[in-house]
């Protein structure tokens, strides 16, 4: 059970401390929107993003009007493109464009997924994500990608190395 001094404290970190939640963060697994068509995974993704994830705004406000501490950005996170782009094939910035109208629509500061796993080797998608990042980047404005080239675990994949310094270059 709170008690009075608990909360005072908290209104003070609010108001003299600028305390705020930096992000709040949906998840979404995008893994039952693959399909061979790349329009058709396409549709599935937008539809299921804009469905799943339309009230994360809303309930961000509500939380922030009903608690008085300020959520600074509302974002999701979808299951790494490189596995849709794998399974469909054609240019995987294609998704990019429709994580990025997606993330317009459901009125959120940013959405992360552009992404391959790429520490245990390449599987197919994973190159050709990583070599349309450039034209992704250019062309979205609300969209994270990245890249895990290695791990503990696994160790420093140096062939993705390679082609990320590549890309990045």
């Amino acid at each position: 059970m709170l008690n009075i001094q608990e909360i005072l404290e908290t209104v003070q970190m609010i108001q003299d401390e600028c305390l705020d939640v930096r992000t709040i963060t949906m998840g979404v697994s995008l893994v039952d929107c693959a399909d061979s068509d790349i329009r058709r995974s396409r549709e599935k993704v937008y539809d299921k993003l804009t469905r799943r994830a339309e009230k994360l705004v809303e309930t961000g406000e509500k939380i922030t009007q009903t608690y008085g501490i300020p959520i600074i950005n509302k974002r999701v996170a979808v299951t790494p493109v490189a596995f849709l782009a794998g399974v469909s094939g054609g240019n995987p910035a294609d998704y990019a464009r429709t994580l990025d109208r997606a993330a317009r629509t459901i009125g959120v500061n940013f959405i992360g997924g552009y992404s391959a796993l790429v520490q245990k080797g390449f599987s197919a998608g994973d190159k050709e994500l990583i070599c349309s990042i450039p034209e992704a980047m250019s062309e979205t404005e609300l969209i994270c990608s990245s890249v895990n080239v290695g791990s503990t675990k696994a160790g420093i994949h140096m062939d993705a190395v390679a082609l990320m310094g590549r890309i990045v270059k």
